[in-house]
């Protein structure tokens, strides 16, 4: 029922889009939308944690505005002096609270990402392209847990003779830091070592070598891809007809709204939404038929 439950090529698309769009976009609107939307997927995906840290963002925004407005003075709107005696613009603070918003949203919709596209998803696109480059990036990323591992029973094994990281005066602890970290490496590379002879043994550099994956493109997928496709389309339009983007210098020149304006902001808003939509959908459906069951 969940975004994160579709194909990884569909997470992949929606999310480098929305980043792209994020950090392209610097019309206040679009700012806004992508600010509040992703406020809410992240505390959709996230909860309670995510809803403390959005919370710590918001005078984030405000206070990087005015710190932008502080040291860039483009703009014909004095609204003031700083400390220094340079003029403050309406211009420079309106456009520094709206970067602060992309900014916001980017660190919203980028933690989004790192909850839906966990690393089998990773390894998975990266191995339909590079099946060998998958298995050198799955080896990668298991060998941090290993080396956490390696330490903690080292650490514990030399504990028993005295030789612990905490154990003895500054002066003999660093010394005991640094041998454990010589035997973690040395047991680490030989692990690397045995792992190349096994894959050698298993034919890891013969030809035509595919990455194993569990995914399945099905027909929910094609739906989703199809949606998608119509909100990217039109949202592309509207770049292409300048809708998403204003200027600040040295005024502020913003195109009267329209009634297209109107449509290019509601598909954005959906496009942005989508994922959150499909979940609460889903599960509307799945409470809907538990009931009638």
């Amino acid at each position: 029922m969940k975004f994160e439950n579709y194909h990884p090529v569909i997470n992949f698309i929606y999310f480098l889009f929305i980043l792209l769009a994020v950090v392209t976009f610097n019309h206040p609107v679009y700012a806004m939308i992508a600010f509040i939307t992703a406020f809410a997927y992240s505390i959709k995906l996230n909860g309670r944690r995510a809803v403390i840290f959005n919370l710590i963002l918001i005078p984030c925004v405000f206070l990087y505005g005015l710190w932008y407005s502080f040291y860039n003075h483009f703009g014909i709107t004095n609204i003031g002096k700083n400390f220094i005696g340079n003029n403050m613009t309406l211009e420079s603070l309106c456009y520094g609270i709206v970067r602060g918003m992309m900014a916001a949203a980017f660190i919203m919709v980028f933690s989004g990402m790192l909850t839906v596209m966990s690393t089998d998803k990773v390894i998975y696109l990266v191995g339909r392209i590079f099946p060998k480059v998958s298995l050198f990036i799955s080896i990668f990323l298991r060998s941090f847990s290993r080396v956490r591992d390696r330490c903690k029973k080292t650490n514990i094994s030399r504990m028993g003779i005295g030789m612990g990281m905490r154990q003895g005066n500054i002066f003999h602890a660093i010394r005991n830091f640094f041998r454990i970290v010589s035997i973690v490496i040395t047991w680490t590379l030989e692990d690397y070592i045995e792992s190349a002879a096994s894959m050698k043994c298993r034919g890891y550099t013969l030809k035509g070598r595919t990455a194993f994956s569990i995914y399945r493109f099905d027909n929910r997928d094609r739906s989703v891809v199809i949606m998608f496709s119509v909100g990217i389309i039109i949202t592309l339009m509207a770049y292409a007809l300048g809708q998403t983007n204003i200027m600040y210098d040295p005024e502020i020149i913003i195109y009267k709204p329209t009634i297209w304006a109107y449509f290019f902001y509601t598909i954005y808003a959906v496009l942005c939404l989508l994922p959150m939509m499909l979940e609460l959908f889903n599960e509307a459906v799945y409470n809907r038929l538990s009931r009638c069951q």
